[in-house]
Parts: C-alpha cells; sequence; structure tokens
C-alpha cells in the first residue's frame, strides 16, 4: 500500500476507514529498520494513535498501546527491536528530552516514533522520516491523507 517515494521524496497514502490507517501504519511496522525515526503529525483526532499501534503490531508488539502523552515517552521491548514512542506534546523545554534520555533512544538499536515532534525540531537527527495524517471531510468523516516525507537536513 505504501508506494515507493517520488523523486521529492514524498508518498501520498489515502485511507478510508480507522482500519485502513492501521494497516498503513502496520506495513510501515514491519519495513522499518534499527536507528530510523519517523515523526508523526497531524491534529487532534486525526487517527495518530491508530496509525501508532498498526506501527507497533507491525513490528510484532501486542500489548496495548496508547499515547504518552503524561508520560512523554513509552517504551516496547517485545517486539523485533525495541520500540520508543514519544508524545513531545507537553515538552517545555527540550532540557526535558535530555532528562528522558532520548539520544540513547534516538541513536539506539531500536526505532523511534514522535508525536508533535515540530516542537523539539532542533535535537532531531539528520535524516527522518516525516509522516502527516489529515482529514478531509469533504471525503468523508473517516478519510485521511497520510503523507510521508523524506527529510534531510
Amino acid at each position: 500500500m505504501i508506494e515507493k517515494l517520488n523523486t521529492d521524496g514524498v508518498a501520498f497514502v489515502e485511507t478510508y476507514a480507522p482500519e485502513e490507517t492501521f494497516s498503513i501504519g502496520q506495513e510501515l511496522g514491519r519495513m522499518c529498520t534499527p536507528g530510523r525515526i519517523y515523526t508523526l503529525s497531524g491534529g487532534l483526532g486525526v487517527g495518530k494513535t491508530v496509525f501508532t499501534q498498526g506501527f507497533a503490531r507491525g513490528l510484532g508488539i501486542v500489548e496495548p498501546v496508547n499515547s504518552p502523552t503524561f508520560t512523554i515517552l513509552q517504551v516496547y521491548q517485545e517486539g523485533r527491536m525495541p520500540f520508543f514512542h514519544f508524545d513531545v506534546y507537553r515538552i517545555s523545554d527540550v532540557e526535558e528530552m535530555e532528562e528522558i534520555g532520548y539520544e540513547d533512544c534516538f541513536y539506539g538499536d531500536g526505532v523511534c516514533l514522535i508525536e508533535w515532534a515540530e516542537l523539539i525540531e532542533e535535537i532531531l537527527p539528520e535524516k527522518y522520516v516525516k509522516v502527516t495524517i489529515a482529514k478531509d471531510l469533504e471525503k468523508g468523516f473517516d478519510y485521511r491523507q497520510i503523507t510521508f516525507e523524506e527529510v534531510s537536513l
């Protein structure tokens, strides 16, 4: 389902049901390799948690996965590689990320998915994949456009 990135390093996928959004996340989780960083953007209620749950399932994680809004970081070890799920919405200063030990996660042998990463852009690595989920109510209540963009600073 996830098509190859075009020459601009961008790919688009459309989904019409939460199960499809889950499936796209699952496919990405299956494809990812250790050391990859994914950022996840989109407004409240666009399906970031559903996408993340699919991503985790693609990594072989079967335990419940929820957004770590109040804890900032949730670590899952049971899959084929460690999964570091960040939600930095409540970060007031990037120094909080240092206290968490983000570098071990970003540069370790696992995979990171960071929600609201635009709040910590100054500490993101030079290469990552930006995933954006957007609604378009004109195309239906459950319609989502998921964009994948290779970022290389």
